[in-house]
């Protein structure tokens, strides 16, 4: 593994969680910045290793090819346990990490690829695509208090989604949760879930890539 990996992501993407994860494994990367919501020409980048011209795309050291945020995470917490962030397979909260791993994909993310562009269901009706706008955001923060009312009274005090260590899952929720609503929304439908987050924010062995991959903009809530 000399050579590490490849990521085709951007800031502020859903690259994020998989560049973090490498950052705490201590597995040398590299990131191929493509920001698809930019137009065909960014996309067209992500075309050559992912035929939906979506990022996240991981290239192992082999050169195999891994889409879909969840399943990079997945992978790479198989294939480096010795990082300790998963629960292992017959661990007791192995199902609920996996339920929750599955659930901000299926639920979460993709009302970002309505958001991104609205045309795609719309077309270019100007008070569809606010009226769509509007409800993805309000349809994103009703699954975030849906996880916080099933995961919220789980988290002891100091502790993170899956226990007293970071998991995949925190970085994957801590990411996810600075997009639309934003953080202070977040915050309202899921507030012990937002303390976990802001542990993730403020982590030693993370401060250096979040302040230099992707900083908090001025203003901007945490």
């Amino acid at each position: 593994m000399a050579e590490g990996y490849i990521v085709y992501g951007a800031a502020g993407s859903g690259s994020m969680p998989v560049e973090a994860t490498l950052t705490l494994m201590g597995q040398p990367f590299r990131v191929v910045e493509a920001v698809t919501w930019e137009g065909d020409d960014e996309r067209d980048k992500v075309a050559v290793v992912n035929p939906m011209r979506q990022i996240p795309a991981l290239i192992t050291p082999e050169g195999e090819t891994i889409t879909e945020s969840a399943a990079i995470l997945l992978f790479l917490t198989e294939r480096h346990p010795e990082a300790g962030l998963a629960p292992a397979p017959g661990d007791a909260g192995r199902g609920q990490f996996l339920r929750w791993m599955s659930f901000i994909p299926a639920a979460v993310y993709s009302m970002y690829w309505v958001r991104d562009v609205p045309s795609r269901l719309v077309g270019e009706d100007e008070a569809a695509q606010k009226i769509l706008l509007k409800r993805t955001a309000e349809r994103i923060a009703d699954c975030w208090a849906v996880m916080e009312s099933q995961i919220g009274p789980t988290i002891a005090p100091g502790g993170f989604l899956t226990g007293p260590g970071v998991s995949v899952l925190d970085l994957y929720v801590t990411v996810a949760s600075r997009w639309t609503p934003h953080r202070k929304r977040f915050a309202e439908v899921a507030p012990r879930m937002a303390e976990v987050v802001r542990r993730v924010d403020t982590l030693p062995e993370l401060r250096d890539f979040w302040n230099g991959r992707w900083p908090f903009a001025e203003g901007e809530e945490r």
